[in-house]
């Protein structure tokens, strides 16, 4: 929300001077709250250490110990003591019947008020009418959606409307790289299947 009203006001024709006591948010030694701890989960926790992040996460089951460690993560059994501890909390979840409306106004309201949901997993997993309801109330601070339910929203959404929100076009992964890594991944796949080999990236049904 910084970054995106940083911009508008730097371009805006009506800007003549820049407010020396508009402030934003520090990330750095912030509480970073991971619901979603597989390999994508993971990976936001190794870069979030990098910032000196205190790390907590929810997932159906604890990593080892080592893993961990490794990130200085801390496990939250209840995903409640995570939502009431961070100040940003990142959903990292596939959406199954689960994990459908996983985020609801109860959710929001066990939030800090000054915290940040960001969900880069998919649309459902928020209730996004009590999304609104919690931005424009100021039940928590802002939210950052990299997807939505759906995609893209009605042009006459209330999301669209507020000013304490960031909407991206489920561009996560829209690199050339990623694109190229996840054409190759795939391949690799169809060719193990073919060979009759062990499937690389084979997801097995928990």
């Amino acid at each position: 929300m910084y970054l995106h009203s940083g911009c508008q006001i730097a371009v805006s024709p009506d800007t003549k001077y820049f407010a020396v006591d508009w402030l934003g948010v520090e990330v750095s030694r912030a509480t970073l709250g991971i619901i979603g701890m597989g390999s994508i989960g993971y990976k936001v926790a190794q870069k979030a250490r990098a910032f000196d992040m205190k790390i907590l996460y929810h997932n159906r089951n604890r990593r080892r110990k080592e893993e961990e460690e490794a990130v200085g993560a801390h496990y939250c059994e209840k995903m409640e003591d995570l939502l009431q501890q961070s100040d940003f909390v990142m959903l990292v979840v596939n959406l199954t019947p689960e994990t459908h409306k996983l985020i609801g106004k109860k959710e929001l309201g066990m939030m800090k008020p000054t915290a940040t949901l960001i969900n880069i997993s998919r649309g459902a997993v928020i209730d996004q009418d009590a999304l609104v309801e919690a931005l424009q109330n100021k039940v928590i601070r802002s939210a950052a959606l990299d997807v939505t339910y759906p995609e893209p929203l009605p042009r006459d959404h209330p999301l669209l409307k507020l000013n304490n929100i960031i909407i991206t076009p489920h561009i996560g992964t829209a690199t050339v790289q990623a694109i190229r890594m996840m054409a190759e991944e795939a391949i690799a796949n169809m060719l193990a299947v073919l060979n009759g080999q062990p499937i690389p990236s084979e997801v097995l049904p928990k």
